[in-house]
C-alpha cells in the first residue's frame, strides 16, 4: 500500500472544516496536520479531525519535513505569499480560491511551480461537482442540440458580519462577486463551449447594514459556439428557502433546466423528459478534487484544476470589473 498524502493545512477557519469533513473517508490514503497563527485552534482542529499534528506557525507547517503538501486557506490577502514559501520548501499546493487576486500572481506562481516541480491545484470544487460533470456530459452528447442560451443564477440573501474579513477587499481581493462569484464563472465557462467575450453589470450598492461589501454583480457574455448567456449573483436578494434557485441550458432540440447547486434537472430533448439527480454523495465536488490532487502528485500529470486553467477564469473576470462604468 503506497505512503499516504500527508496535507497541512495552513489556516483553521470555516473552510478547513468544510475539507476535513470530505477528507474524513480518505483515512489512509491522506493524513492532515492543522496550522493557525492560533495555537489552541490547530490544537482542537487536530483533535477534532484525527490529525497527525498541530502547528503554532504558518512556516512551521511548511517547512515540516513530514509534510508533502498544503493547503492553503486563509485569506487571499495571503495567498501568494503563502504558495511561494510552500513551493521554495517543496510542497504541493492547493489553494483556495480564489486563488490569487492578479492575473500577474498566477503567473508568478507557475513559475515558481514550474522550478519546484511540484503541483499547484485551484481549489476550485465546482469544477469536479456532479452536477458540472454531468452537464457537460449532456452538452458533449448533443442533447439539446446546438445551444443558443445560457442562464445562470446564484441568487440568495446571506450577509456576512460587520467583523467578517470578507468586508475588507483588501483582504478578500475584491468584492463579493469576485470573492465567490468566481466559482459560478467557472461553471459557466466550463461546460465545453468557451466564453469568448464577457462584461459586467454592477447595481447601485446598498450602504445598510454591517455587511459593506459590493453584494451584486451580472454579467453577459458569448461563447465560441455562438450562444450568448448571462449570470446573475447577488448575496443581498432574498430567494426560495435560502438559495434555491433555477438555472438554464437552452438549445435548439431541448433545454437543461437544474437546481444551481446540482440538487436535480430536468432535461427536455427529444422523446420524453428525464429527472436527473446528478448526486449528492460528493455534491459540491470535494473528494473528487482531492483524488485529483493526489493522483496529479502520484503520476506528475497537470491536475484539471491548474493554474493555466485558473487563469482563463480570471482573465475573464479582468473583462469583467474592466467593462464597469467608474461611478461618478
Amino acid at each position: 500500500m503506497p505512503s499516504p498524502l500527508r496535507l497541512a493545512f495552513l489556516g483553521c477557519g470555516f473552510i478547513t472544516r468544510v475539507h476535513s469533513r470530505n477528507l474524513r473517508q480518505f483515512r489512509s490514503e491522506i493524513v492532515c496536520g492543522y496550522a493557525s497563527r492560533d495555537k489552541a485552534k490547530a490544537a482542537a482542529f487536530c483533535d477534532d479531525y484525527r490529525g497527525t499534528g498541530s502547528y503554532s506557525d504558518y512556516s512551521d507547517a511548511i517547512n515540516d519535513p513530514n509534510v508533502d503538501a498544503v493547503v492553503i486557506a486563509v485569506p487571499p490577502k495571503f495567498h501568494l505569499n503563502l504558495t511561494l514559501q510552500a513551493l521554495s520548501a517543496g510542497k504541493h499546493v492547493l489553494v483556495e480560491k480564489p486563488a490569487y487576486p492578479t492575473t500577474g500572481d498566477y503567473k508568478a506562481v507557475a513559475a515558481a511551480r514550474d522550478r519546484a516541480k511540484r503541483v499547484v491545484l485551484v481549489g476550485e470544487n465546482d469544477h469536479y461537482k456532479p452536477l458540472a460533470i454531468k452537464l457537460r456530459q449532456l452538452l458533449a452528447d448533443g442533447v439539446i442540440g446546438e445551444m443558443v442560451f445560457g442562464h445562470f443564477s446564484s441568487i440568495v440573501k446571506r450577509l456576512k458580519s460587520s467583523d467578517d474579513w470578507r468586508n475588507d477587499e483588501s483582504m478578500a481581493g475584491g468584492d463579493a462577486f469576485f470573492e465567490e462569484g468566481i466559482h459560478w464563472l467557472h461553471l459557466a465557462s466550463s461546460l465545453g463551449p468557451k466564453i469568448t467575450s464577457i462584461k459586467g453589470y454592477r447595481p447601485a450598492p446598498s450602504n445598510e447594514g454591517p455587511d459593506k461589501r459590493v453584494k451584486s454583480m451580472m454579467v453577459s457574455f458569448t461563447y465560441d459556439n455562438g450562444a450568448v448567456g448571462s449570470l446573475y449573483y447577488s448575496r443581498e436578494v432574498p430567494s426560495l428557502l435560502k438559495g434555491l434557485r433555477l438555472s438554464k441550458l437552452m438549445g435548439r432540440k431541448g433545454v437543461i433546466t437544474f437546481e444551481s447547486n446540482g440538487a436535480v434537472m430536468l432535461v427536455r430533448g427529444e422523446g420524453f423528459p428525464k429527472l436527473i439527480f446528478p448526486g449528492f454523495r460528493d455534491i459540491r465536488g470535494y473528494q473528487a478534487m482531492y483524488r485529483d490532487f493526489r493522483e496529479s502528485i502520484e503520476t506528475g500529470r497537470a491536475p484539471e484544476m491548474s493554474l493555466e486553467r485558473a487563469i482563463e477564469d480570471q482573465l475573464l473576470m479582468d473583462q469583467i470589473y474592466g467593462s464597469l462604468i467608474p461611478e461618478p
